[in-house]
């Protein structure tokens, strides 16, 4: 009997929308220890004149990871939004995406619901999360460990962290008949600008026209500095939190400040590490917007152990077409000095990196408080959608520290890396509460937000 065949047709044309998940794809596609019973810094090898004496260092016997986020957005509906996203990731699909979205209609007002990975959301949904995860080479198969938390916290003595149950194989049916694809060609322009300040540079913007581009134009188009490397993680072996045992929500008053134990099989009993005010949580940004003939200013307050800070603002515009002809423009803009598409730097980045893309000017430093998105670029001034991020400081602890001989082998029981970041997400121009003379009637907001969507789903 002869298996059905259908063809596959792809789409020609690329809305804005696609265009964002491809860049937000390719930006995934991309330190020194403190001793905790030592507040100073390991002393350097020295060196004999005859010989070189390179000190042995072994792996640590645990592991534990502890990434800090807070979030903040003034749009309407995060909750909505945030709750889909939560919903979908604890492993309900289409329906847990809907379950999600009406935990999220009630404001989000229950103290449960956490999920891992909520430090590497979007941030539609105001709040501060924690992800933790802790390893130990003596119990590879570890499922479980609670982590002794500081009072300050606010989540009572302690924190259980469990590792995720691995998944059975399930068999899927593969039709061995192979199936031609039939294709289109695409439709699409993507064009960057960057730079604060009120009028566009010249030289700008960069542009790539999906339809003549080739592999090399997407290679050197795609400029992404981002590096953000793995950190807490849920997985077979590695204990975390939230779980679904413990999905208790940070609440606003919480503070990591103080003594933090790691405590289960195969992990060692000094595992105690003491965290400061630069691993603590970041204030939310406070972001104001304003409207200066065109331009958009961008204002914010100073944040404590902010290392850096970094916008990016993405929307679109279609050519006015319909049907088989119509097709659209992805624009992005960022706040760096040289061309970037940005995506790939709005998420945790290493001391080394900050410092280095802020002597580059790709990242506003500590004390800069305002920039502009130029003039011309996005259509009536707003319409995009705007990312910001304050960089933490990442910082890495161990025990026992390090012996300043190099002669003695460092053999540490334990390590602990916490990094640390603050993101806003906005619509450009604001939700309303900006403008030079008057507030927008309702009427005009609607319409502004229906031509958003339009611009990032297609017509």
């Amino acid at each position: 009997m002869k298996s059905s065949r259908s063809n596959i047709r792809i789409p020609y044309r690329m809305t804005t929308l696609s265009l964002f998940f491809i860049a937000a794809g390719l930006s995934t596609l991309s330190q020194t220890s403190l001793a905790q019973t030592k507040n100073k810094a390991a002393a350097p090898v020295k060196f004999s004149a005859a010989k070189e004496v390179s000190q042995v260092v072994k792996p640590p016997i645990a592991l534990a990871y502890i990434d800090v986020a807070t979030s903040a957005s003034d749009m309407p509906g995060g909750n909505l939004m945030a709750g889909a996203a939560q919903g979908a990731q604890s492993g309900g699909g289409f329906f847990g995406a809907l379950t999600g979205m009406a935990k999220g209609a009630i404001g989000g007002a229950s103290d449960r619901g956490n999920v891992f990975g909520n430090t590497h959301g979007l941030g539609f949904a105001g709040g501060k999360f924690i992800d933790i995860s802790v390893y130990t080479s003596k119990n590879p198969g570890l499922s479980e460990a609670k982590q002794l938390i500081p009072s300050v916290m606010s989540l009572g003595e302690s924190l259980q962290l469990n590792a995720p149950v691995p998944e059975k194989p399930v068999h899927v049916p593969v039709d061995e008949n192979p199936i031609e694809p039939t294709y289109e060609k695409p439709k699409g322009k993507i064009s960057v600008y960057w730079g604060c300040g009120d009028t566009i540079r010249q030289g700008q913007p960069r542009s790539l026209d999906i339809a003549t581009a080739s592999l090399d134009d997407y290679a050197k188009f795609f400029v992404l500095r981002g590096k953000t490397t793995k950190g807490a993680r849920s997985q077979p072996g590695h204990p975390a939190w939230p779980n679904k045992v413990d999905d208790r929500k940070v609440p606003d008053t919480a503070s990591l400040i103080g003594q933090h134990q790691f405590v289960g099989n195969g992990i060692p009993e000094s595992f105690k590490v003491n965290l400061g005010a630069p691993q603590d949580l970041m204030p939310a940004i406070e972001l104001k917007q304003i409207k200066k003939d065109g331009a958009i200013a961008l204002e914010w307050k100073s944040i404590p152990h902010a290392r850096g800070y970094f916008f990016a603002v993405m929307g679109g515009k279609s050519d006015g077409n319909t049907g088989e002809d119509a097709s659209g423009e992805m624009i992005v803009w960022t706040s760096s000095e040289l061309a970037d598409f940005g995506f790939g730097l709005l998420d945790y980045q290493s001391n080394q990196d900050i410092d280095k893309w802020i002597k580059e000017k790709v990242i506003l430093p500590a004390n800069a408080t305002q920039c502009a998105v130029p003039k011309g670029i996005f259509p009536d001034g707003g319409g995009g959608m705007l990312r910001m991020i304050a960089y933490g400081s990442d910082a890495y602890f161990a025990y026992p520290p390090r012996p300043e001989d190099p002669k003695i082998a460092w053999e540490p029981d334990w390590q602990t890396k916490v990094r640390v970041k603050s993101t806003f997400i906005s619509i450009l121009g604001g939700m309303g509460d900006v403008g030079e003379k008057s507030q927008p009637k309702k009427e005009e907001k609607k319409s502004k937000a229906t031509d958003l969507l339009k611009s990032l789903f297609g017509n």
